[in-house]
């Protein structure tokens, strides 16, 4: 049964894809903010297609730390594409800072630069870093939340901070943009592996972590955001294989 579920969301979900990005096409002509709603749509639609095709759903803890309003930086842990297509459930109209080659894809690219997201090259160093502090300077006069996964790229539980260093960039955007940072530790990784074809049903938890206020030195913030992210996203991903041992033993 969960086989067929599998298969089935996988069919349903990059069926949707490709055809949602074909019919927001033309929506990129409207006016951004009537854009954004429309495209705000199509991740909740994905989230509708997890919960009730392959049973993966998400609770959300520490909603207290998030800011009301104001633009703020979210650096979060990066397991999967689970969490890249989130934060527009989880906020309104974020800034997500991807890689230069996403800008490239055919019509989904195009829906992503009207959304204003930030592109990098991660081959073209500082030139890339000053586009991204010139973006979240952007972002900050707009008022909007910016995503950033401070490690580059996508790890596994496995993984640490010495085989999967976390990138300057996240501590130069801190203090050009002088932005407090929201850490947002997760255990997506148990449920939607990187570059695995199969997810699993189950509950994502979503933990947003007390602020690290703007104006620290970059090397304190830089070991509060390290800190924070390891050891609450180890706990959440320990929590969950915990309660899946007890479930097998009372099974």
């Amino acid at each position: 049964m969960l086989f067929i579920r599998q298969i089935l969301f996988n069919i349903l979900f990059y069926s949707l894809t490709a055809v949602l990005c074909v019919v927001l096409l033309p929506f990129t002509l409207l006016p951004r903010r009537r854009y954004i709603f429309f495209l705000t749509l199509y991740f909740k639609f994905v989230h509708v297609l997890e919960k009730y095709v392959l049973g993966l759903d998400f609770v959300v803890r520490g909603a207290e730390n998030i800011p009301a309003s104001g633009a703020f930086i979210v650096a979060a842990k990066h397991y999967s594409a689970y969490e890249t297509m989130k934060p527009h459930v989880l906020f309104h109209d974020p800034a997500i800072i991807m890689k230069n080659e996403l800008k490239y894809i055919p019509i989904w690219g195009w829906l992503a630069v009207k959304a204003r997201m930030i592109f990098i090259n991660r081959r073209a160093g500082d030139t890339a870093l000053k586009s991204i502090i010139e973006g979240a300077k952007r972002i900050r006069r707009e008022g909007r939340p910016l995503v950033i996964f401070p490690q580059g790229t996508r790890v596994s539980i496995e993984d640490t901070p010495l085989t999967k260093p976390y990138k300057g960039g996240v501590i130069r955007v801190y203090e050009a943009a002088e932005l407090p940072i929201l850490p947002l530790a997760m255990n997506s990784a148990l449920f939607w592996k990187k570059k695995a074809f199969f997810k699993y049903p189950g509950k994502v938890i979503f933990e947003f972590l007390p602020m690290i206020p703007a104006g620290l030195k970059g090397s304190e913030a830089m070991e509060r955001l390290k800190d924070a992210l390891e050891t609450n996203s180890n706990r959440l991903i320990a929590e969950e294989l915990e309660n899946r041992r007890k479930a097998k033993i009372n099974a």
